[in-house]
């Protein structure tokens, strides 16, 4: 009895049903700890048997058995034995299986058939395998059927005016509108218009600089790392220029709207001056009435309006007259360079397309969206390899041919439409069914 009070002295005082803790006394006072003692025991008794059992990993305390037992596996076969098929098969010799399979270059016979007289070597291949790659590697007929012709008469008319009703149906509805054919634009006759500044066509794929080799020679390098160096030179360059502008133009807004401030501010009081001296002395008492002119000034007037509206009339001619010239003058001018501009095409011809420019476009696009950027095709030095294997795959190749067939114009440059527009349906009840007519 004497170590049951002993034990009890020794541990706190706490309270098993506390309601309530919203007095700060009864926040830290007769706390019941009884959960947070125990699990504190069983820590220390896990770490005197050895280690905390949560922190130690599987391996410390599981193991995999992947023999199994060899009691259990006798008393398994005591009760369930294995057939005597099934044991003999089990038995592996050394002499491999009799291969029962059919060999078209056997030469074991039946000693009234002679083996073949033509021998192929020992690595050679049959002429019918030959003949089943040399189709897989050509095509063969599978193929050839889907290859289009070349020649002048077309195998199919996409334009074709093809009548997709029935005579039946044609019948069935006379009431109707007959469908419209289907007509090619106009634009499918021409050719394509290509947007590089001087009109010349481009290739399809273009031919590659020399400088943005994995591993270039060092002048064709240096060239070409240049030459994008003074381009991005003068970008930068006309992006603060265009900041300047932006700037000043800030300034003199904010300059002309303090003046303009000032003027009101002044026109203010210019005008209370001017009514003050109003009130001071009535000067338009004093003004002089003006007297009716005679005729001779009423003429002299008016000979001279008619003089001025003159002058005005033959300075406005002279200014149609050089308008007119300059008009003409222009439309010769341009005349000329799209003379020059067909020559040069013409004598282009001939030579590779690939030289072209493609990154110097004309000012008139096809289509209100901005063309692509072409991506900066340059290898800096720290990315310069000596091996083809340590070189990594940059650029896509999907959007080089997109940028290519709108140089070209085979395409015009559109938007992507994220969220297209629905069409607007109106619902309404028709009252068909009181439409009748009662027979005699």
């Amino acid at each position: 009895m004497a170590s049951t009070t002993e034990l009890l002295r020794t541990e706190a005082p706490r309270q098993f049903k506390q309601p309530s803790r919203k007095g700060k006394k009864a926040w830290r006072k007769n706390v019941d700890l009884t959960d947070v003692q125990e699990g504190l025991e069983v820590v220390r008794d896990e770490i005197i048997k050895g280690g905390v059992l949560a922190e130690k990993p599987s391996s410390d305390l599981f193991a995999l058995d992947t023999a199994g037992s060899s009691v259990i596996q006798k008393a398994y076969n005591k009760v369930h034995r294995p057939l005597k098929a099934d044991q003999i098969l089990a038995q592996r010799s050394a002499i491999p299986a009799v291969d029962s399979r059919k060999r078209s270059s056997s030469k074991v016979t039946d000693g009234v058939i002679e083996p073949p007289s033509k021998k192929r070597k020992s690595g050679g291949v049959s002429h019918k395998e030959y003949a089943r790659l040399r189709e897989l590697a050509y095509g063969g007929q599978a193929v050839r059927k889907d290859v289009v012709k070349t020649d002048d008469i077309p195998s199919h008319d996409p334009w074709e005016d093809v009548e997709s009703l029935k005579p039946e149906q044609r019948s069935k509805f006379s009431f109707l509108e007959p469908p419209k054919p289907i007509r090619e634009p106009k634009t499918l006759k021409y050719a394509p218009i290509s947007l590089t500044a001087s009109g010349r066509a481009v290739a399809a794929v273009k031919k590659p600089d020399a400088g943005i080799s994995y591993n270039p020679a060092f002048l064709d390098w240096d060239e070409l790392i240049t030459k994008e160096g003074l381009k991005e030179v003068e970008a930068e360059r006309k992006r603060l220029q265009a900041a300047e502008d932006e700037r000043d133009k800030l300034e003199r807004a904010a300059a002309s709207a303090r003046e303009q401030e000032n003027e009101v501010d002044s026109a203010d009081e210019s005008a209370w001056e001017g009514l003050e001296s109003e009130m001071e002395a009535d000067e338009w008492l004093s003004r002089k009435r003006p007297e009716r002119k005679t005729p001779a000034q009423r003429n002299k007037i008016k000979k001279r309006k008619e003089l001025e509206r003159k002058a005005l009339w033959d300075a406005q001619m002279k200014k149609r007259a050089r308008q007119a010239e300059e008009i003409r003058n222009i439309a010769k001018a341009i005349e000329a360079k799209e003379r020059a501009k067909m020559d040069v095409i013409g004598r282009s011809d001939d030579s590779e397309a690939g030289d072209v420019n493609d990154r110097e476009l004309r000012r008139r696009k096809l289509g209100k969206a901005l063309l692509p950027e072409p991506p900066l095709e340059l290898v800096l030095p720290e990315e310069l390899q000596d091996s083809l294997r340590l070189l990594k795959p940059e650029g896509n190749l999907l959007k080089d041919r997109f940028r290519s067939m709108l140089i070209r114009g085979k395409m015009e440059t559109r938007r992507p439409i994220t969220q297209p527009k629905k069409a607007r349906r109106k619902y309404t009840e028709k009252w068909t069914y009181k439409d009748f007519k009662i027979k005699p």
